[in-house]
């Protein structure tokens, strides 16, 4: 099992920049007074992460009545995120990390095992971070299914 450095009740990183698609550039630190849903995916147009995506694009509205906002991470480029964006018709922003930034500071690059290779990547995580600005709860290693629908139930949960 893996220590992670960044738990719920711990700041989230919050002065990161990061180049987004459509905003510009965006921190954390921009969206303080707001419930914040950062979700790590480990790239653009590949199934899982197309169906995490689109899954959040479809609950886009639930989240907003909650007064939350999505926010989507990978390493990859701007131009690839306005080309999945445009191609999953996504509501929602999406950061890009080609340096690792915020995925090292939310300690998300981990290693992986692959058909018995091992290399380091995104593994797929989502943070709830509270209005404060702190990290209100954590899922490692998600797995899609229903993940999205636990996530806005315990966003719910979190704000009673």
């Amino acid at each position: 099992m893996t220590d992670y450095n960044i738990n719920p009740g711990d700041t989230a990183p919050a002065e990161i920049v990061l180049n987004c698609w459509p905003e510009g550039s965006l921190k954390l630190s921009d969206l303080t007074g707001q419930w914040v849903i950062l979700y790590f995916y480990p790239k653009d147009s590949t199934p899982g992460c197309t169906t995490e995506s689109c899954a959040f694009r479809d609950a886009l509205a639930d989240f907003s009545a909650a007064s939350a906002v999505i926010l989507g991470v990978s390493r990859d480029s701007v131009k690839s995120h306005a080309n999945f964006t445009t191609k999953q018709a996504l509501n929602f922003t999406l950061l890009s990390d080609p340096d690792e930034t915020l995925c090292r500071a939310f300690d998300v690059m981990q290693i992986k095992k692959l058909y018995g290779k091992e290399s380091t990547g995104v593994e797929r995580s989502t943070f709830i971070i509270n209005p404060e600005g702190d990290i209100a709860q954590a899922w490692r290693k998600v797995r899609v299914k229903d993940h999205v629908e636990n996530v806005l139930s315990t966003l719910k949960e979190l704000q009673s």
